[in-house]
């Protein structure tokens, strides 16, 4: 008995030409090395800071900024941390307010301007960013001056203030471009049901009104953290922000201890970080559920 010997599977190759794995395009190649390249120009930075802030006084020095620490140590951190942690307390009692109202003002503002249109809503939206590109500078002695007729409190109550009023223009530029991207269907079916337009917001667009609204408390909750010139204009060292504190421990007694100047930026910095890390992923999403219309 013959047995039959299966015919060989039909392949593309010519007679004769040898087989070879696919190459790799150098395009990707240099897209990957760029990508290499542009992380440890980022990372560089960071691994002094946090080598550095492991290190003693007399380790810690300009000579020694690449080297890891002779004797390591966690003394800066606890003193970074005792002087920073009320005016650490005192960002997160501002920037949380802060950024909370802004985004519901942004979303009312966007929602109005985009999806209950009345004469004049593109000038009223055009004046609005215009804030967006008043310098600060510019303005900084007059609303010192109006502050304090109003009688605001110095430290965190004006801070919330300021940065809420700051916050409309971006906040609702980008509930705007969201809202556009809501099918009109949602608005007018609500309209025919005799829901009218405070009933419509929180019944209908508010909770379709998620994604916007992480990318809004990310972006205001890391600009109100890391702010530095109003915390200068309208606070103090003993009732201001982290950033305020934070400059003052880097250029006081403390200025040749570069660990616990290290230790108390990290320490710092923390918060949004750990902000960008778990809403990362929802902030990219935010971003770009408003760039597609329909």
């Amino acid at each position: 008995m013959t047995t039959a010997v299966p015919a060989p599977a039909p392949t593309d190759v010519a007679p004769g030409r040898p087989v070879t794995a696919p190459a790799v395009s150098a395009g990707r190649t240099v897209r990957y090395a760029i990508l290499l390249i542009s992380l440890l120009l980022v990372l560089i930075p960071v691994y002094v800071l946090v080598v550095t802030s492991f290190k003693g006084p007399g380790d810690a020095s300009p000579a020694r900024a690449w080297a890891l620490p002779q004797l390591w140590t966690m003394e800066n951190w606890t003193t970074a941390w005792e002087t920073l942690s009320p005016s650490i307390w005192r960002s997160v009692q501002m920037v949380v307010p802060a950024s909370i109202i802004s985004a519901f003002l942004g979303s009312m503002n966007g929602f109005v301007l985009s999806r209950w249109s009345f004469r004049g809503a593109n000038i009223v939206f055009t004046l609005i960013l215009f804030g967006m590109f008043i310098p600060y500078q510019a303005v900084m002695i007059p609303l010192l001056q109006l502050l304090l007729e109003l009688q605001v409190p110095s430290g965190i109550p004006s801070l919330i203030l300021v940065h809420v009023i700051y916050g409309i223009p971006i906040t609702t530029l980008i509930f705007r471009n969201y809202y556009e991207s809501v099918p009109r269907e949602l608005i007018e079916a609500a309209r025919v049901d005799g829901a009218g337009m405070l009933r419509t917001y929180v019944s209908v667009v508010l909770p379709v009104s998620i994604p916007s609204f992480v990318v809004v408390l990310i972006w205001q909750f890391t600009s109100a953290w890391n702010d530095f010139l109003f915390a200068v204009f309208f606070s103090s060292s003993q009732n201001g922000p982290v950033t305020l504190a934070l400059n003052n421990l880097a250029n006081g007694a403390l200025l040749q201890n570069y660990g616990v100047s290290m230790s108390g930026a990290l320490l710092a910095s923390l918060p949004t970080l750990l902000v960008y890390i778990i809403l990362g992923k929802y902030f990219i999403g935010g971003l770009m559920s408003g760039s597609v219309k329909g």
